[in-house]
């Protein structure tokens, strides 16, 4: 009887404070080593979802199950990213982004801007190419280039000496058909030498569309080929200043072909130049040489 009073018996069992099972993934720390660290008990489970034991309040200081399953689970599915685990990732896999980040030597492509009208465009090819070739590399210009090619391709047979002989001497029925003929056979032979730039610029990585390269390039053939035929109208195609206003207009129509392939084609101005070679070569060799 003197046991059951001082707290002793078989209730004795429950009087003692049993350690408390830790939830998977919190483990509590071992005892400090020493007499005094012996005697401490183990620290309760931490509380691992709600405050203050909300989802336990008529448990009466029971320890909490309803944290995150995941937190230091090593087989969750976001585990990789915890300390002491790892995460594999595939070659050229870019874990930190979209795929869209930047890359070095590439300067990203500015929005293009609204179509510009004729006017406009034929002013920007000579005042600002970079600009102008930037807004219109995603629209088609066959109207200013048709246009504007075939005017020249009349024009320009009045800038060979023997060929305007020819139509000047040649009947009004005769010199009609003669003069369009010439501005036809511009028109497809700028067609063609667009087609060989673009298929080069494709070819050597460029991801531009082909009408606008076409357009594009069918102007830059005309425009700037307009300062040699205004002078060979007058003083002829063998004149010494026509020949060196032939090369300089030359050098220049490889300055914008190589800044509207780059721009249309996302290439670097090298390959830019490469993919417009066979077109600057013809156009040496047929206008302004005078070999046509």
């Amino acid at each position: 009887m003197a046991g059951f009073r001082n707290g002793r018996g078989r209730d004795n069992r429950t009087a003692r404070q049993q350690p408390q099972q830790q939830p998977y993934g919190q483990q509590a720390p071992p005892p400090p080593y020493g007499s005094q660290g012996m005697q401490q008990q183990w620290p309760q489970a931490q509380q691992g979802y709600g405050q203050g034991g909300q989802h336990g309040q008529g448990g009466q200081g029971e320890p909490e199950y309803f944290g995150d399953p995941y937190a230091q689970d090593p087989y969750a599915p976001n585990s990789a990213n915890n300390p002491g685990h790892t995460q594999a990732f595939s070659i050229n896999e870019d874990p930190y982004g979209d795929g869209n980040t930047y890359r070095a030597g590439n300067t990203p492509a500015p929005p293009v801007g609204p179509r510009l009208h004729w006017k406009d465009l034929l002013r920007g090819i000579v005042l600002r190419p970079g600009p102008t070739f930037w807004q219109m590399r995603d629209h088609a210009v066959w109207g200013p280039a048709l246009i504007v090619t075939f005017l020249y391709g009349m024009l320009a047979l009045f800038g060979f000496d023997k060929a305007r002989e020819d139509a000047v001497n040649a009947t009004l029925s005769t010199a009609i058909p003669y003069v369009l003929t010439t501005g036809v056979s511009i028109v497809i032979g700028g067609l063609i030498l667009g087609a060989v730039t673009h298929t080069l610029a494709r070819q050597l990585g460029g991801d531009g569309s082909w009408q606008p390269t076409v357009g594009l390039s069918m102007l830059i053939m005309s425009i700037t080929d307009a300062p040699r035929l205004l002078f060979a109208l007058f003083l002829g195609g063998e004149n010494s200043l026509v020949q060196i206003i032939g090369w300089a207009t030359w050098l220049a129509a490889g300055a914008l072909f190589t800044s509207m392939v780059s721009k249309s084609h996302d290439l670097p101005w090298p390959k830019a130049l490469a993919a417009s070679a066979i077109e600057l070569l013809a156009l040496l060799s047929l206008l302004k040489l005078g070999t046509i």
